[in-house]
């Protein structure tokens, strides 16, 4: 019961059937002290009132839809707008123009409505409505207003034209994310997560992971999907207590097994994206062999050694990344992955490290392919090499016999002329001076008398 007379208090259209769309008031910059958490609604003390709560969560940034009006931006759910779904719910693309709300810029959008018979409920919604009401960010996702009427929970954000990153990383039968594209990612995440941790009541995403981080046009990192963040601890705690959400592979240990929560919990979730960048695999893969599906236990060895790097990195990068880079990305990702909390750094150290590698320049000038043979490709290359060997066998072997005949044929032709010759000098031999007299003094044999002379 305490609990729905919060909700009523927060967003009071929730409980009004017909709710009318309510313009946002003229958007009020406040600093981070006067932001409004959790444990702010959840206290049955607070002072907050109504108005406080309106004029600083919502009616200063969001738009209040109705059902009925985002049924008309996403043609009712059509499924030719459909982008996919998550924990959450389906996803749907729309466009919002001025006849859809007056005064609202014309841009596209991506609605998210809440499965009901899904992992995730209205406490999830609600927190997301809280933190991205608040929170504006380059590397944060815009939400630009929502949707509670009866029971349908519905969010509408800023579209991002490339979608997630696990999508761009991991899709099959596409171009891979040149190396430059991938540092920016890394950048663009790592700054949006240090704002998080910056802000005086700290933010800890508790679910960071490829899925979350939205691209827009040009590649922009945006992180996405509030849903399970928490705020950070106060006071002298170090650290919050909580139940163990998250996503397998990217969790930290100490949260999986403890269930306490910091935002060195962040830090190790964004060390196993860095190195999903770097190598092209997956947190968690169960098509790998045993040794290989868990992409950390995989590369924690190689990344210890400077000199192993190449090893891990994506094949279908074709060697076209800065070598210093991808040590320098290495190192860090290892720091990030540390067991011990305190070994790791904190984000705006991460920042700092990986902006250093956006001016590095050493990347190969020509494209080097590597391409390990599969059995059927190394049979093939065999066979073409027994084929080419037979070829040249039965070419060489034709030449042979080409040259042979040749041969014999020079041989016949300089017989011919020898027997020739012979025959010629044999002939001759006949006219020689002493057959000539012998055959000239004897009449016989038809020679000259010489008495009738």
């Amino acid at each position: 019961m305490a609990l729905k007379v919060i909700f009523r208090t927060i967003l009071p259209s929730c409980f009004k059937a017909n709710a009318s769309a309510s313009e946002p008031k003229k958007s009020q910059v406040s600093n981070s002290s006067q932001r409004i958490s959790l444990s702010d609604l959840s206290n049955p003390g607070s002072p907050l009132s109504v108005n406080d709560l309106s004029n600083s969560v919502i009616g200063s940034n969001l738009h209040v839809f109705t059902l009925s009006e985002l049924k008309v931006i996403t043609q009712n759910f059509s499924s030719s707008n459909y982008l996919g779904e998550g924990g959450f719910g389906p996803v749907h693309k729309g466009f919002i123009d001025d006849t859809t709300r007056p005064g609202l810029e014309a841009q596209p959008v991506a609605v998210k409505l809440l499965d009901l018979d899904g992992s995730q409920g209205h406490k999830e919604w609600l927190t997301e409505v809280i933190f991205l009401g608040q929170l504006r960010h380059p590397h944060l996702v815009k939400l630009i207003g929502y949707c509670c009427e009866d029971e349908h929970r519905l969010l509408v954000y800023k579209y991002m034209a490339r979608g997630s990153l696990e999508n761009q990383l991991f899709r099959r039968y596409s171009n891979s994310l040149p190396w430059s594209t991938r540092v920016k990612i890394a950048v663009g995440a790592a700054k949006g997560l240090a704002f998080l941790h910056g802000e005086e009541k700290q933010v800890i995403y508790r679910d960071f992971k490829a899925s979350n981080i939205l691209l827009d046009s040009d590649y922009t990192a945006k992180l996405s999907d509030f849903g399970l963040a928490k705020d950070g601890p106060e006071g002298d705690k170090t650290h919050v207590t909580t139940r163990v959400m998250g996503t397998q592979g990217y969790a930290a240990p100490e949260y999986i097994m403890t269930g306490h929560l910091t935002a060195m919990s962040d830090v190790y979730s964004f060390g196993v994206v860095l190195l999903e960048l770097l190598t092209g695999r997956r947190a968690m893969d169960k098509n790998r062999p045993s040794r290989e599906q868990s992409l950390v236990e995989w590369a924690r060895p190689l990344l210890k050694d400077p000199q192993k790097v190449d090893r891990l990195m994506d094949p279908r990068l074709e060697g076209q990344y800065s070598m210093k880079g991808a040590k320098k990305a290495a190192a860090l990702a290892y720091q990030c992955l540390s067991h011990n909390l305190q070994s790791r750094p904190t984000m705006s150290n991460v920042v700092e490290i990986l902006e250093l590698l956006v001016d590095l320049t050493d990347i190969p000038v020509g494209p080097f392919v590597y391409i390990v043979p599969n059995g059927c490709e190394k049979g093939k290359r065999n066979k073409d090499k027994e084929n080419e060997k037979e070829s040249n066998k039965n070419e060489n072997g034709k030449q042979c016999k080409e040259n042979e005949a040749e041969k014999k044929e020079d041989g016949h032709r300089r017989r011919q002329k020898g027997l020739r010759h012979r025959y010629q000098l044999r002939s001759r031999a006949v006219y020689s001076d002493t057959a000539l007299y012998r055959t000239l003094k004897n009449p016989s044999q038809g020679g000259i008398n010489w008495k009738n002379y």
